[in-house]
């Protein structure tokens, strides 16, 4: 996997104008989860699981990112890349936290929590949600030919247009190390993380190439506003969608 940064007129095809969006053109999601997991911890199962539920019931922005720090344990995380473990150890400069661990669950770019139980994930959403710390930001994403085109709301602040391409569903065969023996689904299990614009409160639309949709099994992407920190690492959400490509099964 490789994460790029590029800016939005300088990134190849983008292109990004002001315009009106209005919240109704799409429904918000209730929040964003970012679980960090790895195939070789033996107790992240119940967190993949936990975050499978919640992209089954739906409304929620749900990705997997799979760290590669438990690799030495004797079994190499099959999806896991040094990006996904760079930007948990982001996170944690981002919350003023010394370390990292799994199955740790970001919310909403802006509080953590282990992340193995489906309702008190829902339940941690909701309490951000209702004290005003929820997606404020609507964001619409539709597939146009060979682009995708991205309508960003208005707001106030100053925030990074990211988007996280993903896969929707994988099953592994874990061989070694201490899941040996477990068949273990994933769902929306990221693959690349690439920054392409910057949002400044007005109204906002990019247009991208949509190439990297169906490139090594990528069936969608999570288009993120996400805040940064004085260092460049990531903080809080302002808002979010999903597009994933539905002629896949």
């Amino acid at each position: 996997m490789i994460s790029r940064i590029v800016s939005g007129l300088a990134f190849c095809g983008v292109i990004a104008l002001s315009g009106a969006v209005r919240a109704g053109d799409a429904a918000t999601p209730k929040g964003v989860i970012e679980l960090f997991t790895s195939q070789g911890c033996s107790s992240c199962p119940p967190a993949d699981r936990a975050l499978a539920t919640l992209v089954e019931q739906g409304g929620i922005v749900a990705l997997s990112y799979h760290v590669d720090y438990w690799n030495y344990r004797g079994w190499a995380d099959t999806l896991a890349s040094p990006e996904n473990t760079a930007r948990q150890y982001a996170y944690a400069r981002s919350l003023g936290r010394s370390g990292v661990y799994t199955p740790q669950a970001i919310i909403n770019g802006r509080d953590h929590l282990k992340g193995t139980d489906a309702e008190t994930l829902d339940g941690r959403l909701e309490a951000l949600r209702a004290r005003g710390e929820g997606l404020n930001v609507p964001i619409e994403a539709r597939r146009k030919g060979d682009e995708l085109a991205i309508r960003i709301g208005a707001g106030a602040g100053k925030a990074d247009v990211v988007v996280v391409y993903f896969r929707k569903r994988q099953s592994v065969d874990v061989l070694n190390g201490e899941n040996m023996g477990k068949t273990i689904d994933y769902v929306n299990s990221v693959t690349d993380v690439q920054t392409v614009g910057m949002w400044e409160g007005p109204a906002l639309e990019l247009v991208l190439p949509a190439k990297m949709i169906g490139q090594d099994g990528t069936d969608g992407c999570a288009i993120l506003l996400q805040s940064t920190g004085p260092h460049g690492e990531p903080a809080a959400i302002l808002g979010a969608t999903m597009w994933v490509d539905t002629t896949k099964s």
